[in-house]
Protein backbone atom coordinates (compact mmCIF):
# COMPACT_ATOMS: atom_id res chain seq x y z
CA UNK A 1 0.00 0.00 0.00
CA UNK A 2 1.23 3.28 -0.78
CA UNK A 3 0.84 5.54 2.22
CA UNK A 4 1.04 8.62 0.24
CA UNK A 5 3.95 9.86 2.79
CA UNK A 6 6.54 11.24 0.08
CA UNK A 7 7.95 14.42 0.57
CA UNK A 8 5.41 15.09 3.19
CA UNK A 9 6.87 17.06 6.20
CA UNK A 10 5.99 15.84 10.16
CA UNK A 11 6.78 17.26 13.31
CA UNK A 12 7.61 15.42 15.95
CA UNK A 13 7.66 15.95 19.57
CA UNK A 14 9.34 14.32 22.25
CA UNK A 15 11.14 12.41 19.53
CA UNK A 16 14.89 11.62 20.16
CA UNK A 17 14.15 8.41 21.36
CA UNK A 18 11.18 5.68 22.22
CA UNK A 19 8.07 5.83 20.25
CA UNK A 20 8.59 9.12 18.71
CA UNK A 21 11.53 8.27 17.32
CA UNK A 22 10.39 4.79 15.77
CA UNK A 23 7.68 6.37 14.45
CA UNK A 24 9.91 8.72 12.63
CA UNK A 25 11.71 5.84 11.61
CA UNK A 26 8.58 4.47 9.77
CA UNK A 27 7.83 7.84 8.19
CA UNK A 28 11.11 8.46 6.97
CA UNK A 29 10.94 4.99 5.46
CA UNK A 30 8.00 5.58 3.57
CA UNK A 31 9.51 8.64 2.14
CA UNK A 32 8.09 11.48 4.89
CA UNK A 33 10.68 14.45 6.30
CA UNK A 34 10.56 14.96 9.68
CA UNK A 35 11.33 17.55 12.09
CA UNK A 36 12.50 15.61 15.68
CA UNK A 37 12.34 17.72 18.53
CA UNK A 38 13.16 17.09 22.19
CA UNK A 39 15.28 18.73 25.24
CA UNK A 40 18.83 17.85 24.21
CA UNK A 41 20.75 19.30 21.92
CA UNK A 42 22.68 15.90 21.79
CA UNK A 43 20.13 13.81 21.78
CA UNK A 44 18.33 15.50 18.82
CA UNK A 45 21.74 15.25 16.77
CA UNK A 46 22.56 11.68 17.26
CA UNK A 47 18.16 10.95 15.95
CA UNK A 48 18.61 13.07 13.02
CA UNK A 49 21.90 10.86 11.97
CA UNK A 50 20.28 7.74 12.73
CA UNK A 51 17.27 8.95 10.54
CA UNK A 52 19.69 9.69 7.62
CA UNK A 53 20.78 12.64 8.01
CA UNK A 54 19.98 16.86 7.07
CA UNK A 55 18.99 15.26 2.90
CA UNK A 56 15.43 13.45 5.10
CA UNK A 57 15.32 15.31 8.92
CA UNK A 58 16.55 17.83 10.83
CA UNK A 59 16.13 18.57 14.68
CA UNK A 60 15.42 21.29 17.08
CA UNK A 61 15.78 21.13 20.41
CA UNK A 62 13.12 22.99 22.64
CA UNK A 63 10.76 22.26 25.48
CA UNK A 64 6.96 22.10 25.10
CA UNK A 65 6.59 23.78 28.46
CA UNK A 66 8.11 26.95 26.47
CA UNK A 67 5.11 28.40 24.85
CA UNK A 68 7.08 29.69 21.76
CA UNK A 69 8.41 26.19 21.30
CA UNK A 70 5.19 24.76 18.74
CA UNK A 71 5.77 27.36 16.43
CA UNK A 72 9.55 27.24 16.50
CA UNK A 73 8.53 23.65 15.01
CA UNK A 74 6.45 24.85 12.47
CA UNK A 75 8.29 27.71 11.05
CA UNK A 76 11.60 25.20 10.98
CA UNK A 77 9.51 22.53 9.33
CA UNK A 78 8.37 24.76 6.15
CA UNK A 79 11.92 26.92 6.52
CA UNK A 80 13.75 23.47 6.14
CA UNK A 81 11.38 21.09 3.84
CA UNK A 82 9.38 23.90 2.23
CA UNK A 83 5.86 22.62 3.73
CA UNK A 84 4.42 21.19 6.95
CA UNK A 85 1.66 18.00 6.64
CA UNK A 86 1.64 16.56 10.51
CA UNK A 87 2.48 16.44 13.51
CA UNK A 88 2.97 13.74 16.91
CA UNK A 89 2.99 15.22 19.97
CA UNK A 90 4.83 13.31 22.41
CA UNK A 91 6.15 14.60 26.19
CA UNK A 92 8.17 12.40 28.84
CA UNK A 93 5.76 10.22 31.59
CA UNK A 94 5.51 11.95 34.41
CA UNK A 95 6.86 11.07 38.08
CA UNK A 96 6.43 8.05 39.57
CA UNK A 97 4.01 7.68 42.93
CA UNK A 98 0.36 7.55 43.75
CA UNK A 99 -2.05 10.76 42.95
CA UNK A 100 -2.43 11.02 46.77
CA UNK A 101 1.60 11.28 47.06
CA UNK A 102 2.32 13.62 44.45
CA UNK A 103 3.16 17.33 46.18
CA UNK A 104 1.16 20.49 44.86
CA UNK A 105 4.44 21.49 43.04
CA UNK A 106 4.28 18.00 41.22
CA UNK A 107 0.91 18.20 39.89
CA UNK A 108 1.57 21.88 38.42
CA UNK A 109 4.73 20.78 37.14
CA UNK A 110 3.04 17.45 35.39
CA UNK A 111 0.39 20.02 33.80
CA UNK A 112 2.33 22.30 32.32
CA UNK A 113 4.62 19.88 30.65
CA UNK A 114 2.23 16.98 30.16
CA UNK A 115 -1.15 18.48 29.85
CA UNK A 116 -0.81 22.18 28.95
CA UNK A 117 2.35 21.80 27.17
CA UNK A 118 0.80 18.74 25.08
CA UNK A 119 -2.73 20.51 24.33
CA UNK A 120 -0.94 24.27 22.98
CA UNK A 121 1.21 22.05 20.58
CA UNK A 122 -1.86 20.60 18.91
CA UNK A 123 -3.71 24.03 18.82
CA UNK A 124 -0.70 25.74 17.07
CA UNK A 125 0.03 22.74 14.91
CA UNK A 126 -3.85 22.13 14.09
CA UNK A 127 -4.20 26.66 13.22
CA UNK A 128 -1.29 25.76 11.02
CA UNK A 129 -2.21 22.85 8.83
CA UNK A 130 -3.61 22.99 5.63
CA UNK A 131 -6.22 20.22 4.81
CA UNK A 132 -5.40 17.03 4.64
CA UNK A 133 -3.15 17.53 7.70
CA UNK A 134 -2.84 15.21 10.84
CA UNK A 135 -2.10 15.09 14.39
CA UNK A 136 -1.48 12.73 16.91
CA UNK A 137 -1.81 12.41 20.32
CA UNK A 138 0.69 9.88 22.14
CA UNK A 139 -1.20 9.40 25.42
CA UNK A 140 -1.38 5.98 27.55
CA UNK A 141 -3.54 3.28 28.46
CA UNK A 142 -4.42 5.26 31.70
CA UNK A 143 -6.75 7.28 29.45
CA UNK A 144 -8.97 3.82 29.88
CA UNK A 145 -7.94 2.40 33.32
CA UNK A 146 -5.62 3.94 35.96
CA UNK A 147 -1.77 2.23 36.30
CA UNK A 148 -0.77 1.55 39.44
CA UNK A 149 1.92 4.16 40.94
CA UNK A 150 1.35 6.56 37.89
CA UNK A 151 -0.91 8.53 39.54
CA UNK A 152 0.15 12.02 37.45
CA UNK A 153 -0.47 9.96 34.76
CA UNK A 154 -4.37 8.93 35.94
CA UNK A 155 -4.73 12.37 36.44
CA UNK A 156 -3.70 13.94 33.54
CA UNK A 157 -4.01 12.10 30.12
CA UNK A 158 -7.48 11.02 30.45
CA UNK A 159 -8.29 14.54 30.02
CA UNK A 160 -5.80 15.28 27.67
CA UNK A 161 -7.75 12.56 25.56
CA UNK A 162 -11.20 14.19 25.71
CA UNK A 163 -9.70 17.38 24.85
CA UNK A 164 -8.00 16.00 21.72
CA UNK A 165 -11.52 14.45 20.92
CA UNK A 166 -13.36 18.16 21.25
CA UNK A 167 -9.97 19.55 18.98
CA UNK A 168 -10.93 16.69 16.53
CA UNK A 169 -14.22 17.82 16.13
CA UNK A 170 -13.54 21.58 16.02
CA UNK A 171 -10.59 21.04 12.71
CA UNK A 172 -12.79 18.27 10.84
CA UNK A 173 -14.53 20.47 9.11
CA UNK A 174 -11.05 21.85 7.53
CA UNK A 175 -10.33 18.19 6.97
CA UNK A 176 -7.74 18.23 10.09
CA UNK A 177 -7.59 15.35 11.47
CA UNK A 178 -6.74 14.42 15.47
CA UNK A 179 -6.31 11.26 17.60
CA UNK A 180 -4.81 9.49 20.52
CA UNK A 181 -2.84 6.69 20.48
CA UNK A 182 -2.74 4.82 24.01
CA UNK A 183 0.91 2.78 24.09
CA UNK A 184 0.83 -0.43 26.20
CA UNK A 185 3.72 -2.00 27.78
CA UNK A 186 6.40 -1.33 25.14
CA UNK A 187 10.15 -1.53 25.84
CA UNK A 188 10.84 1.79 25.66
CA UNK A 189 13.22 3.34 28.40
CA UNK A 190 9.80 4.62 29.90
CA UNK A 191 9.35 0.96 30.66
CA UNK A 192 12.64 -0.10 31.39
CA UNK A 193 12.58 2.56 34.36
CA UNK A 194 9.08 1.19 35.53
CA UNK A 195 10.45 -2.13 35.73
CA UNK A 196 13.34 -1.06 37.42
CA UNK A 197 11.88 0.50 39.98
CA UNK A 198 10.65 -2.89 41.25
CA UNK A 199 13.59 -3.90 42.25
CA UNK A 200 13.69 -6.78 39.85
CA UNK A 201 13.60 -5.63 36.18
CA UNK A 202 13.36 -9.19 34.49
CA UNK A 203 10.66 -10.49 36.27
CA UNK A 204 8.82 -7.78 36.08
CA UNK A 205 8.61 -7.26 32.88
CA UNK A 206 7.90 -11.17 32.64
CA UNK A 207 5.07 -10.66 35.13
CA UNK A 208 3.82 -8.28 33.11
CA UNK A 209 4.42 -10.37 29.63
CA UNK A 210 2.47 -12.97 30.84
CA UNK A 211 -1.16 -10.69 31.73
CA UNK A 212 -0.91 -9.51 27.83
CA UNK A 213 -3.16 -11.20 25.65
CA UNK A 214 -0.25 -12.17 23.08
CA UNK A 215 1.98 -13.00 26.11
CA UNK A 216 4.62 -10.98 25.29
CA UNK A 217 5.78 -6.77 25.20
CA UNK A 218 5.37 -4.37 22.26
CA UNK A 219 8.79 -2.83 20.21
CA UNK A 220 8.78 0.40 19.32
CA UNK A 221 8.63 -0.22 15.48
CA UNK A 222 5.02 -2.15 16.35
CA UNK A 223 3.69 1.45 17.52
CA UNK A 224 5.66 3.60 15.10
CA UNK A 225 4.31 1.65 11.79
CA UNK A 226 0.67 2.16 13.41
CA UNK A 227 1.31 6.11 13.83
CA UNK A 228 2.73 6.31 10.61
CA UNK A 229 -0.05 4.83 8.85
CA UNK A 230 -2.72 7.50 10.72
CA UNK A 231 -0.88 10.45 10.15
CA UNK A 232 -0.71 9.29 6.21
CA UNK A 233 -3.52 10.23 3.91
CA UNK A 234 -3.96 6.63 3.80
CA UNK A 235 -6.12 7.08 6.85
CA UNK A 236 -8.02 9.93 5.76
CA UNK A 237 -11.17 9.30 7.25
CA UNK A 238 -9.80 9.13 10.78
CA UNK A 239 -10.17 11.16 13.09
CA UNK A 240 -11.52 11.72 16.81
CA UNK A 241 -10.18 8.09 17.47
CA UNK A 242 -8.40 7.23 21.37
CA UNK A 243 -6.72 3.76 19.86
CA UNK A 244 -4.76 1.27 22.40
CA UNK A 245 -1.55 -0.05 20.60
CA UNK A 246 -1.31 -2.46 23.32
CA UNK A 247 -1.41 -6.55 22.15
CA UNK A 248 -5.07 -6.45 23.23
CA UNK A 249 -4.11 -5.37 26.80
CA UNK A 250 -7.19 -3.45 27.68
CA UNK A 251 -10.14 -4.46 28.41
CA UNK A 252 -12.31 -1.20 28.06
CA UNK A 253 -13.94 -0.95 24.99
Amino acid sequence: MDLGLAERVYVLTGASRGLGFATAEALVADGARVIISSRGEDSVADAVEALGGSRCAAGVAVDLADSEAPRTLVDTAVERFGRFDGALVSVGGPALGTAASMTDEQWRSAFETVFLGSLRAARVFATALPESGSIAMILSTSVKAPLTGLGLSNGLRPGLAMAAKDMADEYAPRGVRIFSLLPGRIMTDRNRELFAATGDASAAAAEVAAKIPMRRLGEPAEFGRVAAFLLSPAASYVTGVTLAVDGGNTRAL
